[in-house]
């Protein structure tokens, strides 16, 4: 098996990579059927963070679960363990914050109402595609 986080046959990412970690939140939340997934680079835009991951879902269940699946596959594959959680009781918007990563989970109605792709904006978009594009 390859570590190389340029290979795409790596099945485990490096945990210092930053990009290959947004990228495993990604394809995590895409798997538990997120939706509108967006990775912003926001490494030249602020030194807080590097990336934020923000993906919609249809319910509160599905947004607990993408919440755990994310947490689960960062602690289990990667050994990296989550510094804090918001929203998660209310589950309307749930935010992950891994550190350099920090995932952001709505409905659908909560991820229009605070526009995040829009406030921040300056970031770079990194192409993800879904796995599940046009299933019902």
């Amino acid at each position: 098996m390859s570590d190389n986080p340029n290979n795409p046959s790596s099945s485990k990412p490096e945990l210092g990579s930053s990009l290959d970690r947004a990228l495993l939140a990604a394809r995590v939340a895409d798997d538990n059927r997120g939706q509108n997934m967006v990775i912003l680079d926001l490494r030249e835009v602020t030194p807080s963070f590097d990336f934020f991951v923000i993906v919609s879902g249809t319910s509160r269940r599905q947004l607990h679960a993408i919440s755990e699946e994310i947490d689960h596959a960062y602690e289990e594959g990667l050994g990296d363990k989550r510094r804090s959680v918001e929203g998660y009781d209310e589950s309307r918007w749930i935010l992950l914050d891994y550190g350099d990563i920090v995932i952001h989970m709505f409905e659908p109605e909560m991820r229009e109402y605070y526009a995040l792709e829009e406030l921040w904006g300056m970031g770079k978009q990194i192409p993800f595609e879904s796995r599940h594009k046009g299933e019902a």
